[in-house]
């Protein structure tokens, strides 16, 4: 009897060892998602409320109503829709056109459709412009050809993407992969029992599009556009490029100038501000929930790959396809590599002029260059690191072992990676501006508060392909270990982890290819110290050194096509579908 005492009495030990061990690592988890989460946003909300310590109304409504902020308001709400409008639209055609139809080299156009979403928007932009400067060697190729033919084209004096109508049709262009991707998941969820159906009874494919598929796909259009809406309004890299140049203010933009022309004192204003980009952020996410549920789509039927014949109108579409893909992408990207190899901007580019002088300022001769680049890197690898590890961690959690702690802890990141970066590099600043307790050291102005708010910003990111890995584990092998007297973080080491550990570094990838060139956080963090890789684009050319900024952004291009490529290597190890350009 004793024997069997001491068993018991061992495997209650064991039990209690392992309970203590998984609360500590959901309370670690909660500290850190609340300190660098949840405790900012508060901090953010508060001081836009009550700055001295005491709500002030009058303040607050008085700022929101000044003649600035309006016409930013207004611009900021009606270039995000209408850019939304344009992204559903052209990413709903690209779904259709992939999802549905025979079109042949589907794998590269895919690739070269989401390319431009995974460019920073700030290179983007600075493409574009260069492509369509009057002065641009482009254009004025093009206008020597017209001339040499008889004709006058007549390029104007002025940059046509400085306005309104600019921002949105780059931004519209830029988030259209954002659309693409969650209208070509909604597809191929389709029953394709209904489209045969509707085939057999002599609709036509038109037919069957718009009383069929779309009606289906509603739900996933405007998930799609709620993504798209968010994205253009919290856009700093193509609003700020375009915008403050042709002074057309945008809340992000108002943020950006206001807190470099008064500092740390315009906080408050800027909490204001920043609280305002949330609330439309949300409006927004919320009109397109209500919209796509307003009536129930659900279906019975097994899902499988819808194929419509183009038939004749085979070679016509897939040329408009590729026409698409040169006009979108080849296009400034070709601008960009041209204004790179010269010596000035709107030089020609012949053998005269051609020169690899600014790579190798940027590679070699400018210090603030390297160490943006390694800064960015440093801090993206460390982010890395720890959000794979905090996302597997939270995973377990979700999956197995939800409470109402657990949710809250998922809510808090999916609200944090939902606010624009502006938002989030605010809270930042607000929150750890004073000193931290206890340990009286302040991280503002180094590298380590980019780092805080990476990991707030990002965790959302890597925790959802996480969530995926572990809903396909078998639970039945976590128990069997821990009935064997396993401990949890052992179970952890040997079991899940390795079992996960796909789909963590899918999403691992997605945080490094997003974290290394971003600008949306970071811009408001930065200083002459710890500068980062993707501001850097926007200095230079604010400096007056574009093809310097030229050469900058290619390179970025280069690494970003380098680290895509390098995954879709080991894309066969990766669960399908965490690696938005395989088709």
């Amino acid at each position: 009897m004793s024997v069997i005492g001491e068993m018991t009495r061992a495997g209650a030990f064991r039990k209690l060892s392992a309970w203590r061990s998984e609360r500590a690592a959901l309370w670690f988890l909660a500290l850190m998602i609340g300190t660098l989460s949840v405790a900012p946003l508060t901090r953010l909300v508060w001081a836009a409320i009550a700055p001295e310590g005491v709500p002030d109304v009058a303040r607050l409504l008085h700022l929101i109503g000044t003649q600035k902020v309006l016409q930013a308001t207004f611009n900021t709400v009606g270039i995000a829709l209408s850019a939304t409008l344009l992204a559903m639209l052209t990413g709903t055609l690209a779904a259709l056109l992939v999802a549905l139809t025979n079109l042949r080299g589907k794998q590269l156009w895919v690739f070269t459709f989401i390319l431009p979403l995974m460019i920073p928007p700030q290179v983007i932009a600075l493409a574009w412009i260069q492509a369509l400067s009057p002065s641009s060697p482009l254009l004025t190729g093009i206008a020597g050809m017209f001339n040499g033919l008889g004709l006058t084209l007549h390029l104007g004096n002025q940059q046509p993407l400085y306005s309104a109508t600019g921002i949105i049709i780059l931004l519209g262009l830029h988030n259209a992969p954002l659309v693409f991707l969650t209208v070509r998941a909604g597809l191929r969820r389709l029953p394709a029992d209904l489209v045969e159906a509707a085939r057999i009874t002599g609709a036509s494919p038109l037919r069957v599009l718009f009383t069929v598929i779309l009606p289906l796909a509603r739900p996933a259009i405007f998930a799609g556009a709620a993504l798209s809406f968010v994205a253009a309004a919290g856009n700093f890299g193509i609003q700020a490029m375009l915008g403050i140049p042709g002074r057309v203010p945008t809340l992000i933009t108002l943020v950006y100038q206001r807190l470099n022309s008064y500092g740390p004192s315009a906080l408050p204003d800027m909490a204001v501000l920043s609280l305002l980009i949330a609330l439309i952020t949300f409006a927004g996410l919320a009109l397109s929930r209500y919209l796509g549920g307003r009536r129930d789509v659900r279906v019975s039927g097994a899902a499988r790959n819808i194929r419509q014949s183009l038939g004749g109108w085979r070679l016509p579409v897939e040329g408009m396809a590729w026409l698409w893909i040169l006009i979108t992408l080849l296009l400034p990207l070709s601008a960009l590599v041209t204004t790179s190899l010269t010596r000035g901007f709107g030089q020609a580019l012949n053998w005269q002029t051609l020169t690899f002088e600014n790579y190798l300022n940027a590679l070699w001769q400018y210090p603030a260059i390297h160490q943006a680049f390694f800064t960015s890197l440093g801090l993206t690898l460390l982010a890395v690191i720890i959000l794979t590890v905090a996302s597997l961690f939270l995973a377990y959690f979700l999956s197995w072992q939800r409470s109402r702690l657990v949710s809250v802890l998922q809510m808090s990141t999916e609200l944090a990676y939902a606010l624009p970066g502006i938002v989030t590099g605010i809270a930042a600043i607000l929150f750890f501006l004073k000193p931290l307790p206890l340990i009286n050291v302040s991280i503002y102005g180094t590298v380590w508060i980019i780092l805080a708010a990476y990991l707030s910003n990002f965790l959302a990111l890597v925790l959802r392909p996480t969530l995926a890995g572990f809903a396909q584990i078998e639970r039945s092998l976590d128990e069997a270990a821990q009935i064997s007297g396993a401990s949890f973080m052992r179970r952890m080491r040997d079991i899940l982890m390795p079992l996960a550990a796909p789909s963590a570094m899918a999403g691992a990838i997605l945080v490094f290819l997003t974290a290394l060139n971003e600008i949306q956080v970071s811009i408001l963090l930065v200083t002459s110290s710890t500068q980062t890789l993707g501001p850097m684009v926007i200095f230079l050319d604010e400096g007056g050194s574009s093809t310097l900024a030229a050469a900058v952004g290619c390179l970025m291009i280069l690494i970003i096509l380098l680290f895509m490529l390098l995954a879709s290597l080991f894309a066969k190890r990766l669960p399908e579908g965490v690696l938005p350009w395989r088709a």
